[in-house]
């Protein structure tokens, strides 16, 4: 770690093909873009040194800059196709950014675009756990809830088989052990586990938990409608208190 406060890199990959919704990152939720969502959420960080935009996308370029963040190079075409891995992605854009300021970064966290409900304390305290403890990552999750492994079956030949056979069958919920899923909101990477290592997890990964009500994936056009109601939600609770 560099002498002083780290240097903390802020990535909001957002390109412009989308299968599932057309144009996603620019889908209007409540009058706004969703990148806007995170672009804000991560502006208002007190621990991100630079908040930027990765894009291909002319469109998605000049919005990210009109709410705030910096889009100082676009993502090379073989970057932002549907097959594009999200490591090669992140470690394109600290190259770039690390050539342009000439710095090196102490710390690299990606923010997907795609998980508008993060907040900004959030990213906070997820980049306060991985400074304190030392881990080489803190990556958020949300637990699995009704949806757990154990209950979760592959076909096989036509006969279903147990992914993960329960202790004892049709356990009740309560009763099945912890288990937890990515939300894809927060990846918070030591910049040398990610760099050298290929990897956002490293060694030592630990977690921050989101609530569920914060742990939407925007993927289908249902999703988009999910997060307006929780944002009307929050609005509502704000305005109340």
């Amino acid at each position: 770690m560099s002498m002083g406060a780290p240097r903390i890199l802020g990535v909001i990959p957002a390109r412009g093909g989308s299968k599932g919704i057309p144009r996603k990152n620019l889908a209007p939720i409540l009058g706004k873009p969703l990148v806007a969502y995170t672009i804000e959420a991560a502006l208002a960080s007190r621990l991100l040194t630079e908040t930027i935009v990765s894009t291909d996308d002319e469109e998605i370029a000049r919005v990210s800059r009109e709410y705030g963040a910096a889009v100082p190079f676009m993502r090379p075409a073989e970057l932002a196709v549907d097959t594009a891995l999200a490591v090669p992605t992140i470690q394109h854009a600290v190259r770039e950014m690390e050539a342009l300021r000439r710095v090196r970064y102490d710390v690299v966290v990606m923010l997907q675009p795609t998980t508008p409900l993060r907040t900004t304390e959030d990213i906070d305290l997820s980049l306060q756990k991985l400074l304190d403890t030392g881990a080489d990552s803190v990556i958020a999750v949300v637990d699995v809830g009704g949806h757990h492994p154990m209950r979760m079956k592959r076909i096989v030949d036509d006969v279903l088989v147990d992914y993960d056979p329960e202790p004892v069958e049709n356990m009740p919920r309560q009763k099945l052990p912890k288990v937890y899923r990515r939300t894809g909101s927060i990846f918070a990477t030591r910049r040398d586990v990610l760099m050298e290592r290929n990897s956002f997890k490293g060694s030592v990964s630990r977690p921050y938990i989101v609530p569920p009500e914060r742990a939407v994936d925007i993927d289908e056009p249902l999703d988009l409608k999910m997060v307006e109601l929780r944002l009307l939600e929050l609005r509502k609770k704000a305005g109340a208190s």
